[in-house]
């Protein structure tokens, strides 16, 4: 039995897309929020016979890759989060770029010779990797209209992503991915008024008027810090408003703090400035369930406590 493991946000759902658009496989779909990372962990080493992991942190899931590895399974790791120690293991195929410009779908694009371009500018939007996404759109003939569309889509998808399970998105993960299966072109969504596109814009847009008016509960020369209640739509909008606010101000760092269920601690999203996109996996690694990649990344439950240090450490680390 083959598994697909992948990160619920547009880079892990678009990685998985090329890649099965050029080597069609059945296979067991294992993935979730964006912030549920921890996958490897749900396949089953018994029934497994090879494994696909696409866009989640090779640190985050050592142990069971270790596992899987010397239960002699066969498994293709790509990614562009913290790696921590590759295995050397014959079973291991590994793809592994950190570099801030890259995401796992382009990694997945320059695998497949650009077969699936489009897609990957999608993915590379999706991800706030606006350079590389325009970059890669030029180099394959795309309008600007086409463009500003794939950027579009790939918010969309990205932001689908986020909330504190399955029950606060628009579309489970998986369910995204099979819909997105039928569309090889990734403008051909436009003109199909069913397709998630639509689905996903409508809700995008009712999210996004609420957190337009919210001001920052910390601003200096270096960073500026909002607070989101807790709230479905607060917990949908956070990553793609850290993404906007990034690009709207990008000399600056941002957090992006939304308020757990149990009102004690919140999940925080952090964005490296893009005019030095460096940091945000140090920042967030130095609290207890912090990680991501250098340009993004996030804490799982800050304790209300740790604001004040959170914020002094974001903005020192930039000062």
């Amino acid at each position: 039995m083959h598994y697909d493991v992948f990160n619920g946000d547009a880079d892990g759902i678009i990685a998985l897309l090329q890649l099965r658009f050029a080597e069609p496989k059945d296979s067991t779909l294992i993935t979730g929020v964006k912030r549920d990372i921890k996958l490897l962990k749900q396949v089953d080493s018994n029934k497994a016979t090879s494994v696909t992991a696409l866009d989640i942190s090779m640190e985050k899931n050592l142990p069971e890759l270790e596992f899987l590895l010397e239960a002699d399974v066969a498994v293709f790791y790509c990614d562009h989060h913290r790696s921590g120690d590759i295995p050397q293991s014959k079973k291991l195929e590994a793809l592994i770029d950190l570099d801030a410009e890259v995401c796992t779908s382009l990694l997945i694009n320059q695998k497949l010779g650009g077969r699936y371009a489009k897609w990957a500018v999608v993915a590379a939007f999706g991800d706030n990797l606006f350079a590389s996404a325009q970059k890669l759109a030029s180099e394959i003939g795309l309008s600007e209209s086409e463009t500003e569309f794939l950027k579009e889509l790939g918010t969309l998808i990205n932001y689908n992503g986020y909330g504190a399970s399955l029950d606060d998105l628009h579309i489970a993960p998986a369910e995204l991915y099979r819909q997105l299966t039928q569309f090889e072109d990734p403008l051909a969504l436009l003109d199909e008024q069913t397709s998630p596109y639509h689905v996903l814009k409508k809700g995008y847009t009712l999210d996004h008027k609420k957190v337009s008016s919210i001001e920052p509960s910390y601003s200096d020369a270096q960073c500026k810090v909002f607070e989101l209640p807790c709230e479905a739509w607060a917990r949908r909008i956070s990553g793609v408003f850290g993404n906007e606010l990034a690009n709207l101000s990008p000399e600056l760092a941002h957090g992006v703090l939304t308020l757990n269920a149990n009102l004690a601690d919140y999940t925080v999203s952090v964005r490296a400035p893009l005019n030095n996109r460096v940091g945000a996996d140090e920042i967030c690694s130095s609290f207890p369930t912090g990680g991501g990649r250098k340009a993004a990344a996030g804490i799982n439950q800050l304790p209300k406590g740790d604001v004040a240090k959170f914020t002094q450490v974001l903005s020192d680390f930039y000062a």
